[in-house]
C-alpha cells in the first residue's frame, strides 16, 4: 500500500472547546486535506459538537467524564494506519502534522511526540507550577525508566496501527499522556521527538487541567506503572529499606548480646526480626513479579506479531 493511499484520523478529545475547535478543525483540514477529524465531544455544555461538526469534523461522543476515557474510546472505535492526537484548544499549530504523520506512516516510529518543552512552552504558558509539574514529571520518568524523552505530558502525539490497538488504557484523566510515555518504553516502541511551537490558550479559552488534583493523578500513576512495570526494582527498594531498619535496631541488641550473654531488650529484637521478614518478603515479591511482568512483555509481542498478520 502506498503511503496516498493510508488512511490517517485525526483524534481531537473535546469538552467545552467553543472558543477554539472551529478554527482547529479547518486548521487541520488545511494542513492534512486526506485525513478523517474525528471530534470526540466530552459532554460539553457550550456547542462545542455543533461547531466542530460545521467545520467538517466527524463528531462523536464520550459519555463517561475524563480525557482518558475518550481516548479510549477513540482508540477503541477508530481503524486507520496513522493517528494524529491533538487537542482542542489551539495550542498546538498544525504546520508540524504531516512530519509527524510521515514518521509513522514510513514507519519509522510508533509513537511521534510533539515536544513542546525544547521549543516555546515556557514563554509562552503563564502558569509557572505547570511548567514546575512537566520538568519533574520528566525528570521522574527518565530517571526511574532510564530515558530521555524530553516532554512526557505533551497532548500533541501521533500512533501508529499496532500501538493503538495494543495499548491498554487504564487512566480516565489527564495521566493518560505519562501512561503512553511510560507504556512505549516498556515495550521498546519506536519514539521520536519533534520540536513543535506552543501558542498559550487564546483569551477567553480556560484550561480543564488542575495543577494540583492532576498533578498528584499524575505522581501517583507514574508511581503505580512503576510499581507494574519495574516490581524488582520497586520491592527492592521497599526491601532495602526495611532491612536498614532491621540493622539500625538489631545490631545493637547483638552487640549488648556477645558482651553479656543477656537479651536485655526483647522487644526491640522482635521488632528488628519482624523488619527483616518484611525485607525478606519484599525482595521475594519483587522478584516473583519481574517473572511475570517478563511474561507479559513476551505475550505482548506475540500479540504484535498476530495483529500484524491480521492487518
Amino acid at each position: 500500500m502506498k503511503k496516498n493511499d493510508k488512511k490517517i484520523a485525526v483524534l481531537i478529545p473535546c469538552y467545552n472547546e467553543s472558543k477554539t475547535i472551529e478554527k482547529v478543525v479547518k486548521d487541520y483540514k488545511k494542513a492534512l486535506p486526506e485525513a478523517d477529524i474525528y471530534v470526540y465531544d466530552n459532554n460539553s455544555s457550550d456547542g462545542t459538537d455543533k461547531i466542530a461538526e460545521k467545520a467538517g469534523a466527524i463528531v462523536k461522543y464520550e459519555y463517561k467524564q475524563g480525557k482518558g476515557n475518550v481516548i479510549r474510546s477513540m482508540f477503541k472505535d477508530i481503524d486507520a494506519d496513522c493517528y494524529l492526537m491533538i487537542d482542542g484548544d489551539d495550542t498546538y499549530p498544525a504546520e508540524h502534522a504531516r512530519e509527524m504523520c510521515n514518521y509513522i506512516l514510513e514507519g519509522k516510529a510508533d509513537m511521534v511526540i510533539g515536544d513542546r518543552l525544547s521549543s516555546t512552552y515556557f514563554e509562552e504558558n503563564k502558569r509557572p507550577f505547570h511548567n514546575f509539574g512537566n520538568v519533574l514529571v520528566r525528570g521522574l520518568i527518565n530517571s526511574l525508566f532510564k530515558s530521555k524523552v524530553k516532554d512526557i505530558m505533551t497532548g500533541y502525539r501521533a500512533f501508529s496501527y499496532d500501538f493503538v490497538k495494543t495499548f491498554p488504557i487504564l487512566s480516565k484523566g489527564f495521566e493518560i499522556e505519562t501512561e503512553m510515555t511510560i507504556h512505549a518504553l516498556d515495550k521498546n516502541m519506536g519514539l521520536k521527538e519533534i520540536p513543535v511551537e506552543y501558542r498559550d490558550r487564546p483569551e477567553g479559552s480556560v484550561s480543564k487541567l488542575n495543577t494540583f488534583s492532576d498533578g498528584i493523578k499524575v505522581l501517583k500513576t507514574i508511581a503505580r506503572l512503576f510499581k507494574e512495570y519495574k516490581p524488582n526494582i520497586f520491592f527492592g527498594l521497599f526491601g532495602l529499606l526495611f532491612l536498614i531498619i532491621s540493622l539500625i535496631f538489631g545490631i545493637p541488641v547483638f552487640i549488648d548480646y556477645f558482651k553479656t550473654g543477656y537479651v536485655e531488650r526483647f522487644p526491640t529484637l522482635i521488632f528488628s526480626g519482624f523488619m527483616l521478614m518484611i525485607s525478606v518478603l519484599s525482595f521475594v515479591c519483587g522478584i516473583i513479579l519481574e517473572v511475570v511482568v517478563k511474561k507479559h512483555r513476551q505475550l505482548f509481542e506475540f500479540v504484535l506479531i498476530n495483529n500484524r498478520r491480521d492487518k
